[in-house]
C-alpha cells in the first residue's frame, strides 16, 4: 500500500488533562468502571476502556518532558466521549444519578443518536454516546 494509500485503523488511546489525579481515579473508576492499570503519583492515571485505553495526565509534569516522550499539556476544559449501546440509555441516566453526577445536556441527534453530556472533577465535558450518533454500527 502506498503513502496515498494510508490511514489509521482506530483510535487506540486518548486522553485528558486534570489537575487533582486521585480525584479522577475515582471518579472514572467509580462512575464508568474503568480499571486501572497502571499509575505515578503525581504524573498519570493509565485506565483501560474496552480495546483502547484512556489516559489522565497532571500537565504539570508532562509539559515538562526528561525521557523520549515529547512535552504534552492542555489548560481548560477538554472532552471525550465514550460508547453505550441504545439500550443502555436509561440504566446509563439511573447510574449517574445514583453516583450523584449531574447530567448537564442530552442531545437526540439526527442520525438517531443519543449523548448525555456531564463534568468530571477537573471539569472535563464527559459524553456518552451511542454509536449511530456517528452513522457506526454498534460493536457489541
Amino acid at each position: 500500500m502506498g503513502e496515498e494509500g494510508m490511514q489509521a485503523q482506530r483510535i487506540l488511546e486518548t486522553c485528558l488533562y486534570v489537575d487533582d489525579l486521585a480525584a479522577a481515579k475515582e471518579f472514572y473508576s467509580r462512575v464508568l468502571g474503568l480499571d486501572v492499570f497502571s499509575e505515578v503519583e503525581g504524573r498519570h492515571v493509565f485506565l483501560r476502556c474496552g480495546q483502547g485505553v484512556f489516559l489522565l495526565f497532571n500537565p504539570q509534569t508532562t509539559c515538562q518532558s526528561s525521557n523520549p516522550v515529547p512535552a504534552h499539556g492542555a489548560q481548560g476544559p477538554g472532552h471525550v466521549a465514550f460508547a453505550m449501546m441504545p439500550a443502555e440509555i436509561p440504566v446509563w441516566q439511573e447510574h449517574l444519578q445514583r453516583q450523584g453526577v449531574t447530567i448537564e445536556a442530552q442531545v437526540t441527534w439526527p442520525r438517531g443518536g443519543h449523548s448525555i453530556y456531564f463534568r468530571d472533577p477537573a471539569g472535563n465535558s464527559v459524553e456518552l454516546t451511542t454509536p449511530s450518533t456517528w452513522g457506526l454500527q454498534p460493536v457489541e
